[in-house]
């Protein structure tokens, strides 16, 4: 009878755990990526310098996540190439009383990307990531947008970096 029951108990404490693996989450087609390089992406949009706040924002979500190490793409394992294809934004709420007035705006960035292996395949890619954020339109529209950049980028940032780190 202790027996029967010592078996029940481990059976029922590791059948919780299928479905769970330890260590790391990425997909299995990265399996062998351990080290990500990570240039700075080309800007194709008409917004001068905002290259360098996204690709920056976007090393520091990689950091963060841990899955990948930043390094120098004479040590990588691939490459991430990005284009930034657009940066827009489109209103959303009008000002009471003046439909022709735009009181709130959603802004939103988005890059195409592709993760180059050290053998100069394709490993993931062409994928597009997007990241959006809303702003409130004050005295000066260009300001509050350039203010909420950096919020869409970090948005963007995080897709990104979950869609190479967990697969989706």
């Amino acid at each position: 009878m202790r027996t029967l029951f010592a078996a029940l108990v481990v059976a029922a404490s590791l059948s919780g755990c299928a479905g769970y693996r330890l260590g790391e989450a990425k997909p299995q087609y990265l399996k062998d990526v351990h080290n990500i390089a990570i240039p700075t992406f080309h800007n194709g949009t008409f917004l001068p310098r905002i290259e360098v706040l996204i690709t920056n924002t976007v090393i520091k979500q990689f950091q963060q996540d841990g899955t990948y190490r930043i390094t120098n793409e004479d040590q990588a394992d691939a490459v991430l190439r990005a284009n930034i294809v657009t940066v827009g934004r489109r209103p959303v709420r009008s000002v009471r009383g003046n439909v022709l007035a735009t009181s709130e705006f959603n802004l939103t960035v988005a890059v195409t990307y592709s993760l180059i292996g050290r053998d100069g395949k394709k490993l993931v890619g062409p994928m597009t990531a997007s990241g959006a954020t809303s702003f409130f339109v004050g005295s000066d529209v260009a300001t509050e947008e350039e203010q909420g950049i950096p919020l869409a980028a970090e948005d963007l940032a995080v897709h990104l970096v979950s869609q190479l780190s967990e697969g989706w």
